[in-house]
């Protein structure tokens, strides 16, 4: 989040006290420690219910590998200057093998490191789907030649969805917990 202001750092929302968290909630938190975003969202249960099972999809069971999957996050969280996402992506980008060198590259976009023709492919989806909307003829064309049918389709879910995160942890003002900044992860 990009915080200009004292006020700018206030959350909007603030997260559910433990005392009003429901079982769902308490299976998450159980897994993920007591997150910042999950609190947040589960005051809305029935949308925080159904959110909480795609993004799981997505994040743990999707078919995308994980160096792809964390390069397109950690892309789409700097396009949409969400410090939060950021913080709690590196850590995993990390293990998906991405270096530090790597990860402060994806700020710079698929030229502004020597990344592989792989990599190059998903921060380009990240950069077309932010800018267009849409994928280029060419990029779907590579994307194609590397992922069948359900990596294409997820690929752009996942972007899609982390664009849709960030903009509710930005409006909602969600704070980074602590030792999440943009610079740290878990």
């Amino acid at each position: 989040m990009c915080a200009d202001s004292p006020a700018d750092r206030v959350p909007r929302v603030a997260p559910l006290p433990e005392e009003e968290w429901d079982d769902v909630l308490k299976a998450v938190v159980a897994t993920t420690g007591p997150l910042n975003l999950f609190t947040t969202l589960a005051r809305h249960p029935g949308l925080f219910h159904s959110w909480i099972g795609f993004g799981s999809m997505l994040l743990m069971r999707g078919t995308l590998p994980g160096r792809d999957r964390e390069l397109a996050i950690l892309r789409t969280a700097h396009h949409r200057s969400c410090d939060y996402e950021w913080g709690h992506h590196r850590g995993p980008a990390r293990a998906a093998g991405l270096t530090e060198a790597e990860i402060a590259a994806v700020r710079l976009g698929p030229d502004g490191h020597d990344w592989g023709r792989d990599d190059r492919m998903v921060l380009a989806a990240a950069d077309e789907l932010h800018e267009q909307g849409t994928i280029g003829d060419e990029t779907w064309r590579e994307l194609s030649g590397r992922f069948g049918e359900r990596e294409l389709i997820e690929l752009v879910m996942l972007i899609g969805h982390y664009h849709m995160v960030a903009f509710a942890l930005n409006a909602l003002r969600v704070q980074p917990e602590e030792g999440t900044g943009p610079g740290e992860g878990r």
